[in-house]
């Protein structure tokens, strides 16, 4: 894996978007910043963020995350979780989840080991082991011990 020269982080990508001001915004960072050690793979200039929020402290808000990284299909999570510190760290967590899976979806095509490991054909019956095992060869045993 090449190193990033510059790798993104919440704090560099994250837009706050309807339903939150620009004094939210470090408080939002806070919370996600546990989200630095995945995004920091990406170049922060090819990587956004975005939270919003729809009907904030209402009964039925919703809070959706949305993350562009460039070459790759845009990432939406939301929750309708009614503690708004609750909602953020629902999308936050399931953003997570979403990006260590694209990221595991991607690494056999990049990986010429994973790749060459032969797929097991199917259960084997441990009775067939035993009788393709061919038997000891007595003259070889006094050979290995000298």
């Amino acid at each position: 894996m090449s190193a990033v020269a510059n790798p993104a982080t919440v704090a560099e990508c994250l837009r706050v978007g309807a339903g939150f001001s620009q004094g939210d915004r470090n408080w939002i960072a806070e919370q996600f910043a546990t989200l630095d050690a995945r995004l920091a793979s990406f170049h922060a200039d090819a990587t956004e963020l975005e939270v919003s929020v729809k009907d904030r402290e209402a009964r039925g808000q919703k809070v959706t995350l949305e993350c562009w990284i460039a070459g790759r299909q845009k990432i939406v999570t939301t929750s309708a979780e009614e503690d708004l510190h609750a909602a953020l760290n629902d999308v936050r967590d399931d953003l997570r989840r979403r990006l260590n899976d694209a990221k595991t979806r991607q690494e056999p095509r990049h990986n010429k080991h994973l790749r060459d490991i032969p797929q097991p054909q199917g259960e084997l019956n441990p009775a067939d082991d035993e009788e393709q095992i061919p038997p000891a060869d007595p003259s070889r045993a006094d050979a290995e011990t000298v």
